[in-house]
């Protein structure tokens, strides 16, 4: 899942991250690239705490709106891929069918965005259920 994140940098201080999305989910790093990879060992740590807790998970919106709110002027803004797959226990192995063009489309989509099928898949299905969830 893709989530935006502000980078603030004052004199004299590590880089501070911070995810809009998941209140509370902070990270910083000595240099920008420490930064976004602290920020993504946060994110999974956040989220894994709201999956425990049988919460509904945040999905990523657009950095436009955030941009314009006085919490993140002067930051710099970045996209962080978090892989959700990974979360929320052991992985199991299973067996499901659907119709070729739909695998087909999920496959090459996936190729295109770098993921494997079954990461694509749980990305896939946490954004459904958190957009539904939200519904009601």
């Amino acid at each position: 899942m893709i989530y935006p994140v502000v980078i603030h940098k004052e004199p004299n201080t590590s880089y501070g991250v911070t995810v809009p999305d998941l209140p509370g989910c902070f990270s910083a790093g000595d240099t920008m690239e420490e930064a976004l990879k602290n920020v993504v060992e946060a994110i999974e740590c956040h989220v894994e705490g709201i999956l425990l807790d049988n919460e509904p998970l945040p999905l990523g919106k657009a950095i436009e709106e955030y941009v314009n709110l006085p919490d993140y002027q002067g930051g710099t803004w970045a996209l962080v891929d978090v892989d959700l797959s990974k979360l929320g226990g052991e992985t199991q192995r299973i067996n499901i069918s659907m119709a070729e063009r739909i695998l087909g489309k999920i496959d090459t989509f996936a190729k295109r965005s770098n993921k494997t099928r079954s990461k694509f898949l749980a990305d896939a299905a946490l954004e459904y259920i958190a957009v539904h969830s939200q519904d009601n």
